[in-house]
C-alpha cells in the first residue's frame, strides 16, 4: 500500500460528506427536543432585568418561542412577519433575546416594534443552548402540554406559517 493511500481514502471521505452536507436543507435540521418537554428556564427580562420571563409565562397555551438577536441578518428578515402574527392575535409569541447586547436589543424593538409578549434576556448563551439553538432564528412551536411540537431554523415567513406551522396547530387543539 502506498504511503498516499490513506490520506487519499481520507480525504475522499472528507469530500464525501461535505457533498452529502451541501444538500441538506438547514431549515430541516432534526432536533432532539421534537415530542419533548420544552427546557424549563427563568431568565431576567429583556426589559426589565428585575422580572424573569420563563417557561412559566407560556405554560398551559400554545405559544412561539422565538430565539432572535441584533447581530441576525435573518432576525431583521423574518422581524415583519412576526409583528403580523402579534397584531393577528394568531399565537402568543416569547423572545428569547440571544448572546446580545441588552441596549441595542431594546433600540431594535423600539425602532422596529414588538412582536413579543415577553422577551428573556440571554447574554452568555445558556438557554439557547438548553433549546439546541445552532444560531439565530430559530422558532419553536410549544403545545399547551409544554411539549416542542415543531423546531424551525431560518426566518419565519407566511408560507413557512401556513405549510408548516397551521396544520400543527390545528393538530394541537388550539384555535
Amino acid at each position: 500500500m502506498s504511503k498516499f493511500t490513506l490520506p487519499l481514502l481520507g480525504f475522499a471521505l472528507l469530500v464525501g460528506v461535505f457533498v452529502i452536507g451541501l444538500t441538506m436543507d438547514p431549515s430541516r435540521i432534526p432536533s432532539p427536543l421534537l415530542q419533548q418537554a420544552a427546557p424549563e428556564f427563568s431568565i431576567p427580562s429583556l426589559h426589565d432585568p428585575d422580572v424573569l420571563v420563563g417557561s412559566d409565562n407560556y405554560r398551559n397555551q400554545v405559544a412561539l418561542v422565538n430565539i432572535w438577536a441584533t447581530w441576525c441578518p435573518g432576525c431583521r428578515q423574518e422581524h415583519g412577519f412576526l409583528l403580523e402574527l402579534a397584531k393577528e392575535g394568531a399565537i402568543p409569541i416569547f423572545g428569547l433575546n440571544w448572546r446580545d447586547d441588552r441596549v441595542e436589543a431594546l433600540r431594535w424593538l423600539q425602532t422596529l416594534g414588538d412582536p413579543y409578549i415577553a422577551s428573556g434576556f440571554d447574554a452568555d448563551g445558556r438557554v439557547g443552548i438548553d433549546w439546541g439553538a445552532y444560531g439565530a432564528p430559530e422558532t419553536f412551536l410549544i403545545d399547551s402540554d409544554g411539549t416542542v411540537i415543531h423546531k424551525h431554523i431560518a426566518p419565519l415567513t407566511r408560507e413557512i406559517w401556513e405549510r408548516d406551522f397551521l396544520p400543527l396547530i390545528a393538530g394541537s387543539g388550539a384555535k
